[in-house]
């Protein structure tokens, strides 16, 4: 039970107070992401972003992702759920597992994973991504 059960169910209140659905934007252009350039295997990528949605703890993020053909290698700290909305992405593990998908298909990109990403056809993505922070995964931190 709480020191003070007054003050906790009022800051309950407050905080279910503010909480609001959120409505994506398919139509928002965001900003510039491009990948690093030592990183670009094929092609003059594009790529932008729009975050739409991120939570108080910083830990959980949504939007929309967009690219242009392109292939750059990649390496995931996060765990990104994907839904392709348009075009054609391959992506192929170190290890040489490959997969395709295109518009309408949905994925998870588990933390950890690293390989290429290529963009066969122009390409839009919903993505959902979680990062634990190192002290919330368990993880110890340096001083």
């Amino acid at each position: 039970m709480p020191l003070f059960p007054r003050v906790a169910q009022a800051y309950d209140r407050r905080m279910h107070d503010r909480l609001r659905i959120v409505a994506l934007d398919r139509l928002q252009t965001g900003e510039s992401a491009n990948p690093a350039p030592e990183r670009i295997l094929a092609g003059i990528p594009r790529t932008r972003v729009s975050n739409q949605y991120t939570d108080p703890t910083q830990q959980f993020f949504c939007g929309m992702w967009t690219s242009t053909s392109g292939k750059w290698r990649i390496r995931y700290t996060e765990h990104e759920f994907c839904v392709i909305t348009e075009g054609r992405v391959r992506i192929e593990s170190t290890s040489g597992d490959k997969y395709e998908f295109r518009a309408g298909d949905a994925f998870v990109v588990p933390a950890g994973f690293e390989g290429t990403w290529e963009v066969v056809e122009p390409c839009k993505k919903w993505y959902s991504i979680f990062e634990a922070h190192a002290s919330s995964a368990g993880l110890e931190t340096d001083p």
